[in-house]
């Protein structure tokens, strides 16, 4: 089984690692075709570009870091780096769409004038390696979230591509330079959604809210219904990383309960209750089990 699950996490890098390649060429080839044409549309997509090879650069780093063991001072191993660098890649690609958006307004009132047979040369090669990537990362991209997010990134990449075809064959047809603008607000339009979606969850996860899809108050409900079981405080739930929840609480129970056998039980019990009975599976749980005579000795009780 570790075989397996080792074999795997190296097929996830690998692909990462091509991928990562591919978008990294692509980003070179539209810095070099936004300078030589002078499209924003091109600018603004080899932005969205470098961030997402950043992204990609960080589920790669990531992949290898969580595959890491825990130690003495890093208990969690080091499964947050990867909520740290979601923030960071996002403030960034908030940055790049603000960018699109202001300079997009500009280029409406006046269009420069752009190359479109250099322009649709570009898009169709970034959109042929965007394709390529996304063909390499499909067969993983439901192994974990980390995937999930790589392959996601390119696929708006593959977008991004599109955007500057289209933006360079208006052009090219009808001569109508501010489809460049445009195309470059509607890559903005990509770009700002994810990126407010990426502070939120990694914003979420770094103040320690309870995971989405978990309902604190159907749990306190839950555990109050186990016989025995007199009152619960100091109830709290978080997510250290991705995928990776955990819960823990003060459960109040009848003193007899620790003379006749009882706790042990009702500890099996409440632990594999949050692991299998709510929406948000918690493997990692933890509870305090107190008698009813222990209540003085709680110098802060928290609901």
């Amino acid at each position: 089984m570790h075989d397996h699950v080792h074999g795997h996490d190296t097929s996830n890098r690998t692909r990462l690692a091509i991928a990562l390649g591919i978008t990294a060429a692509i980003l070179v080839a539209e810095v070099v075709g936004a300078v030589v044409t002078g499209s924003l549309a091109l600018l603004v997509d080899a932005a969205h570009m470098l961030t997402d090879t950043i992204g990609l650069a960080v589920a790669l780093v990531a992949a290898a870091l969580m595959a890491r063991p825990p130690s003495a001072r890093r208990t969690w191993g080091w499964q947050r780096a990867e909520v740290l660098a979601a923030g960071g890649q996002a403030t960034i690609l908030l940055a790049v769409g603000v960018y699109a958006v202001v300079e997009g307004v500009q280029r409406l009132l006046a269009p420069p004038e752009i190359r479109p047979s250099a322009l649709v040369l570009v898009g169709v090669v970034g959109l042929i390696g965007n394709l390529v990537a996304m063909l390499v990362l499909s067969g993983s991209r439901g192994s974990n979230l980390n995937m999930r997010a790589a392959f996601l990134e390119v696929v708006n990449d593959a977008l991004g591509s599109v955007a500057v075809i289209v933006a360079a064959i208006v052009i090219a047809t009808t001569g109508w330079a501010r489809a460049d603008a445009v195309a470059g607000l509607a890559v903005a339009a990509l770009i700002v959604p994810r990126a407010l979606v990426l502070l939120r969850e990694s914003g979420s996860i770094l103040l320690e809210s309870v995971p989405s899809g978990l309902d604190l108050e159907e749990v306190r409900r839950h555990i109050l219904g186990v016989d025995h079981v007199v009152d619960v405080h100091d109830l709290h739930a978080s997510v250290v990383a991705t995928g990776l929840p955990v819960l823990s609480a003060h459960v109040v129970l009848a003193d007899e309960c620790f003379s006749d056998g009882h706790a042990l039980r009702i500890l099996d019990h409440l632990q594999e209750c949050v692991a299998g009975h709510f929406a948000v599976s918690v493997e990692h749980s933890t509870f305090q089990l107190e008698a009813v005579s222990h209540r003085d000795h709680e110098a802060h009780v928290h609901a």
